[in-house]
């Protein structure tokens, strides 16, 4: 697998691997993102900011992933067991519906967590959907633990972390 940062060119695959991803979720009755998130906005936006990653497999998009600083308000009133400065947040990690149920899904996100460490951060946060079976098993499995919860326009996250 190889990993760089995301470019504008790589825009419309995105934004497809995204809609595809949204239609298999609805598929199984989880109504995560839709139309109003995430964006192309918002992936422009990661991509101006350099924190978009793209995982390649076969010359075709197999994961995508954003980590940066950014956290929303509702982190704050999580019970952490990292420091803020010590923790590095994950966002819109999403795995091509053609590479999912293959391991794609698990190697990436120890890629993530050595990239992490490499960064010279010793946590990983997150949130993930309450009805979003997949990705609990995925988190909970790789030793990630709940922190605390946050009530978006969704439903309920679950606000997750794994120290490093």
């Amino acid at each position: 697998m190889e990993y760089r940062l995301a470019t504008k060119k790589d825009i419309n695959n995105i934004c497809r691997l995204i809609q595809e991803a949204v239609g298999e979720m609805l598929l199984h009755g989880i109504d995560q993102w839709d139309e109003l998130y995430p964006t192309k906005e918002d992936f422009l936006k990661d991509i101006e900011e350099n924190s978009l990653y793209l995982a390649i497999k076969d010359e075709q998009i197999a994961a995508l992933y954003v980590i940066s600083k950014e956290e929303d308000e509702a982190y704050r009133y999580a019970q952490w067991a990292s420091k803020d400065e010590t923790a590095f947040v994950l966002h819109r990690f999403c795995v091509s519906t053609e590479f999912q149920n293959k391991g794609i899904g698990r190697e990436v996100l120890h890629y993530i967590e050595n990239q992490v460490l490499d960064m010279g951060y010793q946590s990983i946060r997150l949130d993930v959907f309450s009805e979003n079976p997949f990705a609990q098993k995925l988190y909970r499995k790789n030793g990630y633990v709940t922190r605390g919860s946050a009530e978006w326009r969704k439903g309920r996250f679950d606000l997750m972390e794994k120290i490093l």
